[in-house]
């Protein structure tokens, strides 16, 4: 016969399975070596009778020989248990046949749910994250934002970059728990938020900002998109109340050449001037490093802060 091995996803509700493993789940006696399985309620409305034992490998597989049997892994995946599952029914004379039918799956995104539990527990339990503020984390945000920066200068692409976004998430859904304890015990509530909010957020954003790919709109090319964007965006900041200025949004604490480089892109575009020459020039001519913030515009490059 078979022994069939339900697995379930903890970053899924509990209750929701695929068709297949509902189906698995009449096909023989049902056991599970985890008492609290979150699934165990659920099944048990749906009429799955489920048997909570203790775990015994050699058991198990050798009463797959004559019938089916069904297990529920724990939602860690049972590995070492599957492991010693599986060299016991090696041993027998006839193994059973066995088949892994995944009960529910993680959808693309689903590991941040592992981070807001981690972050959570951190903020609850560890001495350094509880004493944290926005103000105290502003160093560790900048740090981060550089050192992804320099990652990729420097052209490591591969699990260099995967770690400095890791922490620079880390610093986003720091910023956010920390926000979300101002909030109401009801919800929202004064000034503040949670990870969800931000998420939503930025994909109200991104939708807005996109009518050519979530509405009607028609473009030519990257260059239209980027005008959109930016006549969007100052219909934004006149419906916030902003003056129109170039210098709206504009964070003037960063860095000289970065600052330099968004003012540029701030400002209008117009015909180039012709060099003055020496003797019209009111002043001496810019230094090579000054007029080089205007180079990047006409290449669409973007300059390199130092």
């Amino acid at each position: 016969m078979a022994l069939i091995v339900v697995t379930t996803s903890p970053r899924v509700a509990p209750g929701l399975l695929a068709p297949a493993a509902w189906k698995a789940l009449t096909r023989g006696r049902v056991l599970t070596g985890t008492p609290d399985h979150p699934y165990l309620p659920y099944l048990d409305e749906a009429g799955v009778r489920v048997e909570v034992v203790t775990p015994d490998p050699g058991a198990i597989a050798r009463e797959s020989r004559t019938g089916t049997v069904v297990w529920l892994a724990a939602q860690d995946g049972d590995e070492d248990f599957m492991r010693a599952v599986g060299h016991a029914a090696i041993s027998l004379d006839e193994p059973p046949e066995i088949e892994v039918v995944p009960g529910s799956y993680d959808l693309p995104g689903a590991r941040l749910l592992d981070l807001v539990q981690v972050m959570d527990r951190l903020r609850r339990e560890c001495p350094w994250d509880r004493k944290q503020t926005h103000e105290s984390l502003v160093p560790y945000l900048v740090e981060e934002a550089y050192e992804v920066l320099e990652t990729i200068h420097e052209g490591d692409y591969g699990p260099p970059l995967r770690e400095e976004l890791g922490d620079l998430l880390l610093q986003v859904m720091f910023h956010a728990r920390l926000a979300q304890e101002r909030m109401g015990p009801e919800g929202k509530a004064g000034d503040g938020f949670d990870i969800d909010d931000v998420a939503a957020g930025i994909v109200e954003k991104l939708v807005r900002r996109h009518p050519h790919v979530f509405a009607e709109v028609e473009v030519s090319g990257a260059g239209e998109v980027s005008d959109n964007w930016e006549t969007i965006k100052a219909a934004e900041r006149a419906a916030k109340g902003e003056t129109a200025s170039a210098l709206s949004g504009v964070p003037m604490g960063q860095p000289a050449i970065s600052l330099a480089a968004q003012l540029l892109r701030r400002a209008p575009a117009g015909p180039a001037r012709p060099p003055l020459s020496p003797a019209t020039s009111p002043r001496p001519p810019a230094p090579a490093c000054s007029r080089s913030y205007g180079r990047p515009r006409t290449r669409g490059s973007t300059p390199r802060p130092s």
